[in-house]
């Protein structure tokens, strides 16, 4: 911490009389400054399965995150985490609790994540830099929220991607909101906005390539996770993924990861696929509903497009023709920038469930502007 010192001791000779909040925005700056270079230095080594950190969770160690949740009589009430889980590649953020405004009453939910200081004075809440990382409009979104699953005691809505609220299905208010974040740049979506802006990702390119004729359709490497609240189902890595020039389709270039012709790719789930959720003394779970935690990596090993998202098991419209005494299932997925498509099936006599088919595809537009092409 010397660096945080001597740069305030520099501020403190070059500043005058300043208005108030000077010095404590003075601080949290000389502090991210301090905290970027120590992330350069312990980081640790890059995953080859999944492109992140080695130690992407342990430096997410002093942040937290916020909820602030504003009524259409424009009241702010800002509620702090309820629980957290991490997992390989993602995090599942949760608020619950009773003093939630009335569903229709919610006009915006922003999620902040919150950099705290540590203070040697106990029962004494540490100031933080705030950063917002995601604003929820209501009004927008009831609009195409999707009903994503129920149970008993709960009906769920998916809010966007990566948003689901819980309602109370007898009296249609609040039980829990949750998010679900991909650890790909979250410190730094975390810790490296502001209270009012979120922090903006440089964009990247690939190196230029005039040579290759197939340049950003090959060499891509899949990790893909599938796990609920409390557990991970399903975890696994293919490399040397491509699309053939003659396979792009629909502005979309396929990687496709196991073929269900391909049987020595299935890989089976390791438990049943449910949502469990809690809201201070109650429990439940909703059946075939999961989370899917994608990462797909260039051929240089960088993070190309990563999701994490809520998802649904679901019967699909066909078959898979060569697995006709089973029960099937499908997973899909889609954003503006791709879609996933999982095939599961479910033998008869058997219990476990089986991944026997994944393909991932990502828009033209997306590969285009990232390896400067025109596919």
């Amino acid at each position: 911490m010397n660096m945080v010192g001597e740069m305030l001791e520099k501020s403190t000779l070059e500043a005058g009389d300043q208005p108030w909040g000077y010095w404590k925005l003075r601080y949290f700056k000389a502090l991210d400054a301090w905290n970027k270079r120590k992330w350069k230095t312990h980081n640790g080594v890059i995953s080859r399965h999944t492109g992140l950190p080695s130690r992407a969770v342990q430096m997410l160690r002093n942040v937290t995150w916020e909820l602030t949740v504003t009524d259409k009589s424009k009241n702010e009430v800002t509620y702090d985490l309820s629980w957290l889980r991490f997992f390989e590649t993602s995090a599942v953020l949760c608020w619950n609790g009773t003093l939630w405004p009335d569903f229709h009453q919610i006009s915006t939910i922003q999620l902040h994540g919150v950099s705290r200081v540590a203070l040697s004075c106990p029962g004494l809440k540490a100031p933080g830099w705030r950063s917002l990382m995601d604003v929820v409009d209501m009004q927008s979104v009831t609009k195409s929220m999707q009903d994503y699953g129920q149970d008993q005691l709960v009906e769920l809505k998916l809010l966007k991607p990566d948003v689901v609220m819980g309602l109370w299905r007898d009296q249609r208010s609040v039980a829990f909101v949750t998010f679900t974040l991909h650890l790909y740049m979250l410190l730094e979506r975390s810790t490296q906005g502001s209270s009012l802006s979120p922090y903006v990702e440089r964009v990247l390119e690939a190196p230029f390539d005039d040579i290759d004729p197939d340049y950003g359709l090959h060499g891509y490497q899949l990790h893909i996770v599938l796990h609920s609240t409390e557990c991970e189902i399903m975890s696994a890595s293919f490399s040397q993924l491509f699309c053939r020039r003659d396979q792009i389709c629909d502005g979309h270039i396929q990687l496709p990861a196991i073929n269900d012709s391909c049987f020595s790719k299935h890989a089976p789930l390791s438990g049943n696929v449910t949502l469990p959720w809690r809201c201070e003394a109650l429990r439940g779970e909703v059946k075939n509903r999961c989370i899917m935690s994608l990462t797909l990596l260039d051929e240089f090993n960088r993070p190309f497009w990563c999701v994490s998202s809520p998802v649904a098991l679901k019967h699909p419209e066909m078959p898979l023709s060569l697995f006709h005494a089973a029960e099937h299932f499908l997973i899909h997925y889609q954003d503006a920038e791709g879609q996933v498509v999982m095939k599961f099936v479910q033998m008869e006599e058997q219990k476990q469930i089986f991944l026997v088919g994944l393909v991932v595809y990502v828009t033209t537009c997306k590969v285009n502007k990232y390896f400067r092409k025109e596919y």
